[in-house]
């Protein structure tokens, strides 16, 4: 049975992660209130984040970065922008 939450990125309810995508707080708030939907293009946004700034996940400035940006991209206001993206039409 798939299990669904309200997502708070996409607005409405749909089906879940199975399971929580990080060891801690963050993703457990992550895994009762995103879904599998929205984790997907956070996956594709953290990949251009890391490409265009040319981060190095062995640095834990760029890792500590990137888990300030996936906060915000969820939960916050707004993330930094990818020069040069522009993000497709509806």
């Amino acid at each position: 049975m798939t299990r669904m939450v309200q997502c708070v990125k996409l607005g409405k309810e749909l089906p879940g992660m199975k399971f929580a995508p990080l060891p801690n707080a963050l993703g457990q708030k992550i895994f009762e209130n995103v879904s599998q939907e929205a984790w997907n293009g956070w996956l594709s946004y953290q990949t251009m984040l890391i490409n265009e700034n040319r981060l190095s996940l062995a640095d834990a400035r760029a890792r500590e970065y990137i888990a300030g940006q996936m906060e915000n991209y969820f939960f916050g206001e707004q993330v930094d922008g990818i020069s040069g993206y522009t993000p497709p039409s509806a």
